[in-house]
């Protein structure tokens, strides 16, 4: 569902930082090759996901959903000089695309990629987090937040996209990804250890400062 009129979205996307060569390169091949290209965070959402990391500057990013490997790109942008990403993701047959343009990119020895699901895989990683995206099953969300708040840094950000799930959340759920995102949206909303905003952004981006 797009919240925006199609030319005053293409105004805004006109008039935000360029989209990276690299990048476009990732999103055609991914629209070209890969079921449900939709999914690509795209490049104004791509340019707000750079910008929100080079404000933060993270030495360790967590992402919950891999896909092509484009948003993590995104955020590689702000990564510290010596900053890693671990990111996740349970679809192999994505992991050659995304280590092939890691490497492209300069940030390949710092960006890990991990197979398999998120809910096993999030408390086996070491350390704490700076700066952590979610984009991965919906049906989730709650629980991974219940596993990632207490391993944020004060100060630290989450994002969570797709939180608006094509205005299904404010309908009465019928399937189980709206009923989580509607929980997980009360749940943040109302969580004292975190400063909200959900922005309409594309299908809705909810940014979680820890407090």
């Amino acid at each position: 569902m797009n919240f925006l009129d199609k030319d005053l979205e293409e105004y805004v996307q006109q008039h935000s930082g360029k989209e990276p060569e690299l990048l476009q390169e990732l999103a055609r091949e991914t629209h070209l090759k890969v079921l449900q290209p939709r999914m690509l965070s795209g490049a104004y959402q791509g340019r707000l996901l750079a910008l929100l990391a080079k404000l933060i500057m993270p030495k360790h990013i967590l992402e919950i959903g891999t896909y092509t490997g484009y948003s993590a790109l995104c955020l590689a942008e702000g990564l510290h000089q010596k900053g890693r990403i671990d990111t996740i993701d349970i679809e192999e047959e994505f992991t050659d695309i995304q280590r092939r343009y890691f490497d492209a990119s300069g940030y390949g020895k710092q960006i890990f990629q991990h197979l398999g699901n998120a809910a096993a895989i999030i408390p086996t990683l070491k350390g704490e987090f700076d700066l952590v995206f979610m984009d991965a099953d919906k049906e989730q969300y709650p629980h991974y937040f219940d596993l990632i708040i207490d391993r944020i840094q004060p100060g630290g950000l989450i994002i969570a996209d797709n939180v608006l799930w094509s205005g299904k959340v404010i309908t009465k759920a019928t399937d189980e990804a709206t009923e989580a995102l509607q929980l997980f949206n009360k749940k943040v909303a109302k969580d004292t250890r975190v400063e909200t905003v959900l922005l309409p952004v594309r299908d809705g981006l909810t940014l979680l400062r820890k407090i």
